[in-house]
């Protein structure tokens, strides 16, 4: 017995190193990566992006701040972009970042950076400049690819996956906030599928690593010194809330922009919401998945493969719909004329339908979502995330998810957050409503809507020239 005390010993003492062993990437994994090492190497990648536009000057009407949560915080950001000097004649100027994505000059960046600009320019961390034209954009992405005119020695960031991300792994931003050339900024993925209101296509990054105005278009890296994520947006104010389009959502729309300098959709035709808990319960399904179908479009693709109002739709294309804002991004990627395979549940049972994908045309949209139209305005259904995203009270409507400067609509003294009760008198209750009511506008006339922001109503009247 005495000669097994040693045996059993050893055992046990041989079975902790290897779990020690074992666990040692583990811990090497989970550790910071070497920032030193990974900034010297990316920023060559990184580019400082100036932009000019000339303009005259307008007569700018001050927005009122009636807003229960102060200043619209993504609209503080967008606006920082341009300098505010208004002279008779002036040229706008922004800053932001980008970086290049082939040796022939490529670079990618945000649209908001590069929207309207007579002229473009990059800067390299070597001191180099070049000249750039814009080949395409994606104002619902918010991105844009342009091209260094003239040939050289580019550095080329490598493209990551960006589904493969998880929260808490670190990542490193570099830009150029506040014109300050080659910023290096470091923390972790804070969440992911964040909607913030932007448009249809919300599934931002969330980030601590500090993202400030001319940080936009920048790369967002991971450990491995791949780009995982497009730096876009912040909340003016906040400490540690960043945001950044998934890289992938840019790679799908890539070979569009390059080739066509735009990008076509697919297009279903429904309107949709999310399922809670209790209409989950009410449709017999296990747990709060998929996009419970509001409304099915006339002479939709929708309609003509057999889809219904309180259908839920769980899987499109072999992808799982989890949620709601899954459906509008795997729909808008499926090419026109594409066959695919649906899967729904109606009256407590799984269906399958074939769907033929058709083009989305300009002005609509699955989830019920607008762009920004004559009036300077851009609407969208609104549901209980993007109320919360919002921090509004109430969670049905049509809602005002951007207010461009300089129209009608922000002359008149609307915001981001007001919900379009009425236009000219006829009830507003979804985004078709808010379609037709201005499609049946005459020539013109005035238009006198009614909004609601917080816990007041008011009427507002624009003039459309």
């Amino acid at each position: 017995m005495q000669n097994n005390v040693p045996r059993i010993f050893i055992f046990i003492l041989s079975a902790l190193i290897f779990v020690l062993f074992a666990a040692a990437p583990v811990i090497a994994k989970n550790g910071p990566p070497d920032f030193v090492d990974l900034a010297k190497k990316l920023k060559p990648t990184v580019v400082n992006i100036s932009t000019e536009k000339k303009a005259k000057a307008q007569k700018r009407m001050q927005r009122p701040n009636n807003s229960p949560f102060g200043n619209d915080p993504f609209q503080d950001f967008f606006d920082r972009f341009f300098e505010d000097q208004r002279p008779q004649n002036f040229a706008q100027r922004s800053l932001g970042s980008g970086f290049i994505i082939s040796d022939d000059g490529y670079v990618l960046t945000n649209n908001h950076v590069v929207h309207g600009a007579d002229e473009i320019k990059v800067k390299l961390d070597d001191g180099r400049e070049f000249k750039c034209e814009l080949k395409g954009a994606d104002a619902k992405l918010d991105i844009a690819l342009i091209k260094i005119m003239t040939k050289g020695d580019f550095q080329v960031a490598k493209l990551g996956d960006s589904d493969l991300i998880e929260v808490g792994e670190w990542v490193m931003a570099i830009g150029n906030p506040f014109g300050l050339a080659e910023t290096v900024t470091a923390g972790i993925i804070s969440a992911k599928g964040r909607v913030i209101g932007s448009g249809p296509y919300d599934d931002y990054l969330q980030t601590d690593a500090s993202i400030n105005p001319g940080n936009s278009g920048g790369p967002l890296f991971n450990s491995n010194g791949e780009v995982i994520g497009i730096n876009t947006a912040i909340v003016a104010g906040g400490q540690g809330i960043g945001f950044a389009i998934p890289v992938n959502m840019a790679k799908t729309v890539l070979p569009q922009l390059r080739d066509k300098g735009k990008v076509t959709r697919g297009w279903l035709g429904v309107s949709i919401q999310p399922v809670t808990k209790e209409l989950a319960e009410s449709f017999g399904l296990a747990g709060e998945k998929g996009a419970l179908v509001s409304e099915v479009l006339p002479d939709s693709p929708a309609e003509k493969g057999g889809i219904k109002a309180g259908d839920v739709i769980v899987s499109f294309d072999g992808k799982d719909i989890k949620e709601m804002n899954d459906l509008p991004r795997i729909v808008a990627a499926t090419p026109e004329g594409k066959k695919v395979l649906l899967i729904l549940f109606r009256e407590g049972k799984e269906e399958t339908l074939s769907i033929l994908v058709e083009k989305l045309k300009d002005g609509s949209e699955d989830s019920s979502a607008s762009d920004p139209d004559r009036l300077g305005l851009a609407v969208r259904q609104l549901t209980k995330e993007l109320a919360a995203s919002l921090k509004l009270k109430e969670s049905s409507g049509v809602v005002i998810t951007e207010v461009r400067r300089d129209t009608p609509a922000h002359n008149a003294g609307l915001q981001r957050g007001d919900i379009v009760r009425e236009i000219n008198g006829k009830k507003i209750a979804t985004v078709d409503d808010y379609e037709k009511a201005l499609a049946e506008r005459k020539k013109d006339e005035l238009l006198r809507i009614l909004v609601r922001h917080g816990q007041s109503s008011r009427y507002l009247v624009l003039k459309i020239d």
